[in-house]
C-alpha cells in the first residue's frame, strides 16, 4: 500500500471504473509482479495487464526489468478482463492485424530481412507481408557490406502504410537513435574530460579513427594518435583494434567526443631539455616545407623550425623548397629552446660548428690519416747523390 495516497483517493481508486483501451494505445505502467511467463504491469484502477516475459530477455536468456520499473507498451486485446500489451509486435502475434496500428501509433515491429534488392532490403513482416527498408534506414552508419543484415531478425517502426499494405516501408533508424539516446544519457553521467576509456576501432580514415566506447562512436584524429608524424593511418589502426585514450574534448550538443592516444604516451617534450644542449649540432630530417622556413624533426614529436633567412646563404628565397628536400637529413645547430611553448629555432650547422662538434667529443682526425710511405725521392735528388767508389780487387 501507498502510505502517501490519502484516504479520499484510495477510496475513489477503490470505486473507479477500469479504463478501456483501444488496439495500439501507448501506456506507461510500472512493473508490478514478474511470474515464469508474464509481466505484470499497473494500469490503474485496481487493474493490471500483462506481457510476455520473453519480450524482455536479452541475447543471453538474461532478464533486463525488474519489480517497480516502468516500460512503455501498447494494447493487442483483452480476454475474461485480461489485458495483454506487448513492447514490440511480432509475427507470432498476427502482425497483419496490428500493421496500421503499428503504423498510427511507432509500435516497434520484429521482421526478418529477407534478402538485399535495390535501393535497399525486402523484410519479412509475417505471413505473406513484406515490406521495404532503404539502405539509409537499415542502421545509423554508412552500410559497408549489406549480407551482414540478410537473414537476420531486427525491430523496425512502419514508416509508411499506403495502398492498404501493399506498400510498407520500415526503419530502424528510430529505434537506433533511440537506443543512442539512452547511452548517451547515461554516458553524459559517467564520461568526464580527462578521463581513460576503453573502445574498439570502428573503421579508420585519413583523418583518423572512429571508436565504439560503450555504444557511442568517438574520433580519434590523426593529430593524436602519436607524438610523431602519421603518414598512414591504417598502419597504425585497423577495424577490431582495441584501444585505451583519453577524453580531450565532449561536445553533448553535437554528440561529439574526441580521444586522444598519445596523452597516454610520455611526452617527448618533458625529456627535451635534458637530450638537446643550446649550441649543440644535431642531425634530424625536413618534416614540412613552408614559405617562412622548414621544420625539422629531431625526434619523434619534437620539431624544430629552421627560418627561411637562414637557408639562403645570403640570397633572398620565397620558399623553403627552393633549397631543401622533404625526408632529406640535415645537421643543424639549436640556437634557442622554449620549453614552455614547446619551440626550437635551429641554424644550419656550419662546418666550424661540425669540426667543433667533433672536437667537443674528443675525435682526432689525425689517428685515422694514413702514414706517408718512404719515397727514393726526384730523379734530380738521384744525380745528386755521390756515386759510390767502387772497390779495388
Amino acid at each position: 500500500m501507498d502510505d502517501t495516497k490519502t484516504f479520499a483517493e484510495m477510496f475513489e481508486e477503490s470505486y473507479a471504473t477500469p479504463k478501456r483501451y483501444s488496439v495500439g494505445e501507448k501506456v506507461e505502467a510500472m512493473i508490478v509482479k514478474i511470474s515464469p511467463e508474464w509481466i505484470f504491469i499497473d494500469l490503474g484502477a485496481k487493474s493490471e495487464g500483462y506481457i510476455d516475459k520473453k519480450e524482455f530477455l536479452d541475447e543471453e536468456g538474461t532478464l533486463t526489468v525488474r519489480e517497480g520499473d516502468t516500460v512503455t507498451a501498447y494494447f493487442l486485446s483483452s480476454r475474461h478482463s485480461e489485458r495483454l500489451f506487448t513492447t514490440k509486435l511480432t509475427s507470432r502475434k498476427s502482425v497483419d492485424d496490428f500493421l496500421l496500428n503499428a503504423y498510427q501509433n511507432a509500435i516497434p515491429v520484429e521482421a526478418i530481412v529477407e534478402k538485399e534488392i535495390k535501393g535497399g532490403f525486402s523484410v519479412k513482416i509475417g505471413g505473406s507481408t513484406s515490406g521495404f527498408c532503404p539502405y539509409s534506414q537499415m542502421d545509423r552508419r554508412r552500410i559497408e557490406n549489406a549480407t551482414d543484415y540478410v537473414g537476420k531478425k531486427f525491430d523496425f517502426i512502419v514508416i509508411e502504410y499506403e495502398e492498404k499494405g501493399r506498400k510498407i516501408i520500415l526503419s530502424r533508424r528510430p529505434l537506433l537513435e533511440k537506443i543512442d539516446q539512452e547511452r548517451i544519457a547515461k554516458l553524459k553521467l559517467s564520461l568526464q574530460k580527462g578521463m581513460t576509456v576503453h573502445g574498439i576501432v570502428t573503421s579508420v580514415r585519413d583523418f583518423g579513427a572512429f571508436v565504439d566506447i560503450g555504444g557511442i562512436q568517438a574520433l580519434l584524429p590523426v593529430s593524436e594518435m602519436t607524438w610523431g608524424r602519421v603518414e598512414n593511418t591504417q598502419s597504425l589502426y585497423k577495424p577490431g583494434d582495441s584501444v585505451e585514450a583519453v577524453i580531450i574534448g565532449l561536445d553533448w550538443e553535437k554528440d561529439r567526443i574526441t580521444l586522444s592516444f598519445k596523452d597516454t604516451l610520455p611526452d617527448p617534450w618533458d625529456e627535451v631539455v635534458r637530450n638537446y644542449i643550446e649550441g649543440s649540432v644535431y642531425r634530424g630530417k625536413v618534416s614540412r616545407l613552408t614559405d617562412f622556413g622548414a621544420f625539422i624533426t629531431l625526434e619523434a614529436g619534437v620539431d624544430g623550425l629552421l627560418h627561411i633567412s637562414r637557408l639562403g646563404k645570403g640570397k633572398k628565397i620565397k620558399h623553403a623548397q627552393d633549397v631543401l628536400s622533404r625526408d632529406r637529413e640535415i645537421d643543424v645547430k639549436i640556437e634557442k629552446i622554449d620549453r614552455d611553448n614547446k619551440k626550437i629555432s635551429l641554424d644550419l650547422a656550419s662546418n666550424g660548428d661540425e669540426k667543433k662538434s667533433a672536437e667537443e667529443e674528443g675525435d682526432d682526425y689525425h689517428k685515422f690519416m694514413p702514414k706517408a710511405t718512404k719515397t727514393m725521392g726526384t730523379f734530380g735528388d738521384l744525380l745528386k747523390k755521390p756515386a759510390k767508389k767502387k772497390s779495388k780487387k
